[in-house]
């Protein structure tokens, strides 16, 4: 079965870094567009990052546009978002995400704090 897993979440200084990974099972990882998502206090989820099969990211969230870079390898079934200049809007709850056909499948989250 298909089976994503986070990591890499924490508690940050507003400015500092931090790079988030999914690792992917169950599924073909290679053949899948991968995205991240995020969910921050009292707000809906919503896309961040996508990236191709191919390499090739897609979509970043205005928001989040020339901060953050989203990143694969298929050698290793992951896929990653570094994070960069962080702000305290940017706390939420940071999930990966792979679309199969009419499916979500989504991992159990990591959670990621920006404060001082």
């Amino acid at each position: 079965q298909v089976q994503l897993v986070e990591s890499g979440g924490g508690l940050v200084q507003p400015g500092g870094s931090r790079r988030l990974s999914c690792v992917a099972s169950g599924f073909s990882f290679r053949d899948y567009t991968m995205g991240w998502y995020r969910e921050g206090p009292g707000k809906e989820r919503e896309l961040v990052a996508k990236i191709t099969e191919f390499g090739l990211p897609t979509k970043y969230a205005d928001s989040v546009k020339g901060r953050f870079t989203i990143s694969r390898d298929n050698a290793k079934n992951t896929v990653y978002l570094q994070m960069n200049s962080l702000k305290p809007d940017d706390t939420a709850m940071y999930y990966c995400n792979v679309l199969q056909g009419l499916r979500n499948y989504w991992g159990q989250g990591t959670q990621v704090t920006v404060s001082s």
